[in-house]
C-alpha cells in the first residue's frame, strides 16, 4: 500500500521578476522610505538600487524638487567617493530629523578652533508643500568666512522684503480655521555642507506651532528641530540644548489667498537667546556629522514627525 505525500505548494519570490520589471515597473514607483525598507528585505532589490544610479537620484528629485538644480545635483553626485550613490547617501542623511540626544552625537568640542575645515558655505535646500502640492522651492548659498556673518546673531533669509510668494490656500478669518495648516502644510529645510560632504533636514516635517496675529490677520507658522548645543559636561540647561526655528510668515491678498512673506531660519537656545553665526556653525557642524555617521543608505528609516504643537492667535 503507498501512502501518497503532499508536495509543498511551489513559491516564487521577488527575484523571479524579470530585471526589467523590477527597474521599470516597480521600483520606479516607490518613495524613498518605502526603496529603503525594500532594500533592507530583498538582496535583489538593494543590488538593483546600488546599480541603478539613476533611481536614487530621481527619489531626490521627487522628494525635494530644489536638489533638482544644477548646483545641487552635482554637490549631491559627490556624496560618495565613486560619484555612483551620492543620492542614496544623500537621501539617508536628509530625510530622518536629527537626534536631540546628545549621547548620540559624534563626540566633538564646542570650540571653533578645534573645527578641522569649517565650511566657505552652506547651502539651504527648501522645499513647501500645502496637501501634497508644492507652493514654494528654492535654493540658497550662504557664506559663513565674513566677520559680520561670525558676530551677528545666525539666519538664513530666503526672500528678500518686497517678495511676495503667491498661493491658493485660503487666509483664515478665525482662530479656529488655523488648524488645517497644522495637518495639511509640510516643509523640509536642508542644510548641505558641500566641502564636507553633510547634509541634515532641521525641519520637524509639519508645524510646531501656528499662530494668528488678531489685529493684522498675519499668520505665522513655525517648524523647528532641537539639536544638543555645547560642551555637555559643562553646558547650563539653557545652552544643552538649542533649537533651529524656521518661521513662514503668511499675509493675505486681496483674492482671500495666503502669501508667503518671509521665509527664515535663526538659530536660539532654550531662553531664546540667538546664537551668532560661529556658534551656530560649530553646532550644525557637529550635528551633520553625527547624521552622517549614523547614516545607512539601504536601511529603513522612520518618517519625520513633529514634537509638539498648538495654535493659538
Amino acid at each position: 500500500m503507498s501512502i501518497a505525500t503532499a508536495s509543498p505548494p511551489h513559491t516564487t519570490g521577488i527575484s523571479s521578476l524579470h530585471t526589467d520589471i523590477l527597474e521599470t515597473h516597480v521600483l520606479t514607483r516607490l518613495d524613498g522610505q518605502t526603496l529603503a525598507s525594500a532594500s533592507c528585505a530583498s538582496a535583489t532589490i538593494h543590488s538593483m538600487s546600488e546599480r541603478n544610479h539613476r533611481l536614487w537620484s530621481d527619489v531626490c528629485h521627487s522628494t525635494w524638487p530644489s536638489t533638482s538644480g544644477e548646483l545641487v545635483a552635482g554637490i549631491i553626485s559627490t556624496f560618495s567617493e565613486d560619484y555612483s550613490n551620492g543620492p542614496r547617501e544623500f537621501f539617508s542623511q536628509s530625510f530622518p530629523l536629527p537626534s536631540p540626544d546628545p549621547t548620540t552625537s559624534t563626540a566633538i568640542p564646542s570650540s571653533s578652533s578645534s573645527m578641522e575645515s569649517p565650511p566657505s558655505r552652506l547651502i539651504s535646500a527648501v522645499d513647501v508643500y500645502y496637501r501634497n502640492e508644492l507652493i514654494f522651492t528654492k535654493t540658497e548659498e550662504t557664506e559663513t568666512v565674513s566677520g559680520w556673518f561670525q558676530c551677528s546673531p545666525f539666519r538664513i533669509d530666503l526672500l528678500d522684503p518686497k517678495d511676495i510668494i503667491p498661493t491658493q490656500i485660503p487666509h483664515p478669518d478665525e482662530e479656529h480655521t488655523c488648524s488645517h495648516l497644522i495637518d495639511d502644510m509640510t516643509l523640509s529645510w536642508i542644510l548641505i555642507d558641500p566641502i564636507s560632504k553633510r547634509a541634515i533636514n532641521l525641519s520637524s516635517h509639519k508645524p510646531v506651532s501656528v499662530q494668528r496675529h488678531w489685529l493684522s490677520g498675519e499668520v505665522q507658522v513655525r517648524f523647528a528641530s532641537i539639536l544638543p548645543g555645547g560642551n555637555h559636561k559643562h553646558a547650563s540647561e539653557a545652552t544643552a540644548f538649542v533649537q533651529c526655528g524656521i518661521v513662514v510668515n503668511c499675509g493675505g491678498s486681496e483674492g482671500g489667498e495666503m502669501q508667503v512673506r518671509e521665509l527664515s531660519m535663526e538659530v536660539e537656545d532654550m531662553d531664546g537667546k540667538h546664537l551668532n553665526g560661529r556658534d551656530s556653525l560649530v553646532i550644525l557642524e557637529r550635528t551633520m556629522k553625527g547624521v552622517a555617521s549614523d547614516a545607512t543608505p539601504a536601511t529603513a528609516i522612520d518618517p519625520p514627525v513633529s514634537k509638539s504643537l498648538y495654535i493659538s492667535s
